[in-house]
């Protein structure tokens, strides 16, 4: 059994994990603890719920910790880690909560004696290909969009993602002087249908800002819409990320720009060159579905949650078994 201490579920790992025959026990960090936490035999807490809440989680791994049991944290928030103070995360690892730190961009401070690169991925069960063939995404005349983005362009209630806007808003007008449309959906607005039909009937897709990034600082880390959209058969344009090489292969999986003139190059070239736009989508799409899907994710975390050597309060060895390390260059 597995405690996931998380404040909304993470739904698509959850379901993978249930897939592959675990049983998960529910918790949010600052509740009561559930009377199944004593059997556990692991937990995954979400980083800033367990940095927010130090009193209820030590308690819990404290419990854990006893038994021989294995703590993860899971951020998918760095660098800006959801504005959680500095001093918190300081506590949290001088408490010494976690055994494990899985993280999907490997910035900022280690708060466990393992930390491991874990990206997020693309959620199957809702992004998919929706009935359409990637046969039907070669011809050219089923597209309706040029260039679109999908997510959170409401900058004045969600002050985050000003920054995004402060990008997009010059690029719309750059590209609408070129005669190339730039069409802005609020994906809070949009079913799920919704989304996939204008991800597969845009040429380009693009990614631009996350919540995560923090002020001038760029998480190194890809958001889902990077595995989504390849997932959907759609193609993507994405400002650069440091882990997106770990993830997929640059010009042939992957393309990326640094700045609005090279973004802006990269639309004209990428739009008259259609055939190379669906050779990159497909092996995409092909990247995705063998390596990072959440079923992929949720293997791995399984064989990083094996026993391995940690200390009680009082300084006892518990546990004499170094579990598997997650494939990659990546533990530290």
């Amino acid at each position: 059994m597995i405690l996931m201490g998380f404040r909304r579920p993470f739904v698509p790992l959850e379901e993978s994990l249930i897939a592959q025959g675990e049983r998960l026990i529910p918790w949010i960090p600052g509740t009561k603890l559930p009377e199944e936490a004593r059997r556990a035999d692991a937990a995954v807490l979400d980083f800033t719920e367990a940095a927010r809440h130090l009193v209820s989680v030590f308690r819990l791994t404290r419990q854990l910790h006893q038994r021989g049991k294995p703590v993860a944290t899971l951020n998918r928030d760095a660098p800006w880690n959801k504005g959680v103070r500095a001093r918190r995360i300081w506590a949290l690892r001088q408490l010494r909560i976690a055994d494990i730190h899985l993280t999907h961009a490997l910035q900022g401070q280690t708060v466990a004696p393992r930390t491991h690169y874990f990206p997020n991925a693309a959620d199957l069960a809702r992004y998919h290909l929706h009935g359409a063939s990637l046969d039907q995404l070669r011809d050219p005349d089923r597209y309706r969009y040029a260039v679109s983005f999908i997510g959170n362009i409401d900058d004045a209630r969600y002050p985050e993602h000003r920054p995004r806007m402060a990008l997009l808003r010059p690029l719309q007008s750059r590209l609408a002087s070129l005669g190339i449309a730039l069409e802005l959906f609020h994906s809070e607005g949009m079913s799920l249908p919704q989304q996939v039909e204008v991800i597969q009937r845009s040429r380009i897709n693009l990614n631009l800002g996350a919540a995560c990034d923090h002020g001038g600082e760029r998480s190194w880390g890809l958001p889902e819409r990077c595995y989504g959209v390849p997932a959907c058969g759609g193609f993507l344009l994405s400002d650069a990320r440091h882990h997106a090489t770990e993830d997929f292969t640059p010009d042939e999986e992957w393309i990326d720009f640094t700045t609005l003139d090279s973004c802006v190059s990269r639309i004209q070239a990428l739009l008259g060159d259609f055939p190379r736009t669906r050779r990159i989508a497909e092996a995409a799409h092909r990247r995705v579905l063998a390596d990072h899907t959440y079923a992929c994710r949720a293997r791995t975390l399984r064989a990083l949650l094996q026993p391995t050597e940690r200390r009680n309060p009082k300084g006892i060895a518990l546990g004499s078994h170094q579990g598997p390390m997650a494939p990659g260059p990546h533990p530290v």
